[in-house]
């Protein structure tokens, strides 16, 4: 291109004017992941308290993490156009929410809970079609919001995936005072989904290919020193096709499916203390943790500040095994739970059990380049489809013998942070220090 710009390694920029809408973009697109909060978060702590539940939330989840993937793959290449994603997310996201309202407590009442009909509709509306659309919003929100900040895309995102982790709050605060209003609090939230995500769609747009802000000399940000230090770049544009024969890829899906899966299955542990300020701030540090972990990555590094939070998530399930006997089951209640171990694994979990996603996502980024991030990410996200098979299983086996379950949830943690440090930028010699 006639007008393009390069840096020393050879990427080309087109600068341009920054839209005067960027700012609401950014806030449109975060009030989306918020709508689609309650999908996971609020079903999680709210409608599984039986296996039905459990088995409805896995579906789901693999819906969530596999239907971002091909939205991506049509949008980039000019096949989707934004505004149709994103309302095909407000519907299907609506959906989702209206059949766990509908269905949800009756799915998840003991007696009733081998209804055959009930659990297939929640199935196909809540998991399904909802699980899909929720796909969607997150991963056309992500796209576009990483588009316009291509100077910090990393920080953007990490506020806006935040954003999917504390939406639920409000949800779990209601349902929490008035127990008997779950039905009418999804319900609202189905109707908050489709206006602010219908909303999103309208405004929502990409940038031209390679636009870069005109505010900011992409030269001189590429040979930024202290950038470099804390967050240095991939040797080179990776395709999808090549991130897939390298190591890093499956060891970053490998510690998305085993922190995911820790991250869910908290939700539906605290949630069985009956302790609702508990689960109200595990959830809101949950996304709160996205953001701050991003802030701590530019000085301390990606990969240091991985580690950390991994750390986090393992410790705070020690702690929350501490308040459970191994006798006593989930379903029973919160017999025995409480005190300040319990707050301590709870903040402990919270602030390590959201911010792994924004930070694999710039670890993407770090070691693929930034042209084919988007859908390389996609790749790796998909991975939290098996995460949820892990955290039902970690669920079952909570429901009788909760602190076993802890113990494993932490111990699945703790591996992944061990490995996180010896990671490498895919193609640079072995001897080139970290």
């Amino acid at each position: 291109m006639e007008n393009a710009v390069k840096d020393w390694r050879g990427r080309s920029y087109l600068p341009g004017p920054v839209p005067a809408d960027r700012t609401r973009m950014f806030w449109l697109a975060l009030g989306a992941m918020a709508a689609i909060s309650p999908l996971q978060y609020g079903y999680a702590a709210l409608l599984t308290r039986e296996p039905a539940g459990l088995t409805l939330l896995a579906a789901w989840i693999a819906c969530q993490a596999v239907g971002a993937l091909p939205a991506l793959h049509l949008v980039r290449r000019g096949r989707l156009t934004v505004r149709t994603a994103l309302i095909a997310g407000a519907a299907l996201s609506a959906l989702g929410l209206a059949t766990a309202a509908l269905t949800g407590p009756a799915v998840t009442g003991a007696a009733l809970t081998g209804s055959g009909a009930l659990v297939f509709l929640a199935f196909l509306g809540y998991a399904l079609l909802g699980g899909l659309g929720a796909g969607l919003v997150y991963g056309v929100c992500g796209q576009v919001v990483s588009s316009w900040y291509p100077e910090r895309p990393a920080a953007r995102v990490g506020l806006i995936t935040g954003a999917f982790g504390y939406g639920a709050v409000p949800l779990l605060v209601w349902a929490g005072i008035a127990p008997g209003a779950t039905s009418a609090a999804f319900l609202v939230a189905a109707v908050i989904a489709a206006a602010v995500i219908g909303a999103a769609a309208r405004h929502l747009r990409l940038p031209p290919p390679l636009w870069w802000p005109d505010t900011v000399d992409p030269r001189t940000h590429a040979l930024d020193a202290a950038r470099l230090r804390t967050a240095p770049e991939a040797a080179k544009q990776f395709l999808l096709s090549q991130a897939l024969r390298t190591r890093a890829l499956p060891a970053l899906a490998l510690i998305l499916i085993c922190a995911g899966a820790v991250s869910v299955f908290d939700v539906i542990v605290v949630a069985s203390t009956g302790s609702w300020g508990a689960l109200a701030l595990l959830v809101a540090l949950n996304g709160a943790g996205r953001s701050a972990a991003m802030r701590a990555a530019e000085l301390l590094g990606r990969r240091r500040t991985l580690a950390a939070v991994l750390t986090a998530l393992a410790t705070g399930q020690v702690l929350l095994a501490t308040t459970f006997q191994s006798t006593t089951a989930i379903a029973g209640g919160a017999d025995g739970v409480g005190g300040p171990v319990l707050w301590a694994g709870v903040v402990a979990a919270g602030l390590g059990g959201g911010a792994f996603y924004p930070l694999v996502a710039s670890l993407v980024r770090e070691f693929f380049g930034t042209e084919g991030a988007g859908e390389i990410h996609a790749v790796v996200y998909s991975a939290k489809a098996l995460a949820g098979v892990a955290a039902v299983a970690l669920a079952l086996v909570a429901l009788n013998a909760p602190g076993t379950a802890l113990l494993a949830a932490a111990a699945l943690a703790a591996l992944p942070a061990l490995a996180t440090p010896r990671l490498r930028i895919p193609g640079l010699p072995a001897t080139i220090p970290l």
